[in-house]
């Protein structure tokens, strides 16, 4: 197998490290903050026509309210299955089914629910920064790879260790932003 060239070893860990900071930003939008949002329902599967689908094909989701989200439902048959996917979603949501329009108040949160949350949010984040530090443990045994195998020089391999050292610190950053946001988002009333 021949070396990686160093360039596309960077542009590899840069494309990992921002896929790291999407992951985190999707599990956030799944996170319940005292508002209606749509991305609270949309990791929802429901079991419908023999296999599990996600609730986004079967129903319209819109959140015309702070503190409501409705579900219209394009198949009347679907009603209850959609009905059952939220309860057993453990969202702490309880559904009022008018025909195919599932209603969905959204409680407020209490002080100790929302404590909890952050420390979710937390969680999630220190499992994007590990998940960037070990795209940058794997890019620079790549380099060494590559050094050790003659077809870069010792200066390339510490000016790319370098740049690969400031990717990881300036996504490192943007998590720690993305948390900061997202706790004081949680805990506003």
């Amino acid at each position: 197998m021949s070396t990686p060239d160093i360039q596309t070893i960077k542009k590899e860990a840069a494309r990992k490290m921002h896929s790291a900071v999407e992951v985190l930003q999707k599990e956030f939008a799944g996170l319940r903050t005292g508002r209606a949002a749509v991305s609270l329902l949309e990791p929802l599967n429901v079991e419908a026509y023999g296999s599990r689908m996600p609730l986004t094909q079967l129903a319209t989701i819109a959140a015309p309210e702070p503190r409501l989200l409705t579900v219209q439902v394009w198949d009347r048959g679907m009603v209850k299955a959609v009905e059952r996917a939220i309860l057993e979603g453990g969202l702490g949501l309880n559904p009022a089914t008018e025909g195919q329009v599932i209603r969905l108040p959204v409680p407020p949160l209490s002080e100790q629910r929302r404590v909890e949350i952050t420390k979710i949010a937390a969680r999630y984040a220190e499992e994007a920064r590990v998940a960037v530090r070990n795209v940058r443990r794997h890019a620079m045994d790549e380099l060494k790879k590559a050094e050790k195998e003659g077809g870069v020089s010792q200066d390339q391999v510490r000016d790319l260790s370098k740049q690969i050292q400031e990717l990881t610190d300036q996504h490192i950053h943007t998590l720690d932003d993305l948390l900061t946001r997202k706790e004081s988002e949680i805990l506003q009333v």
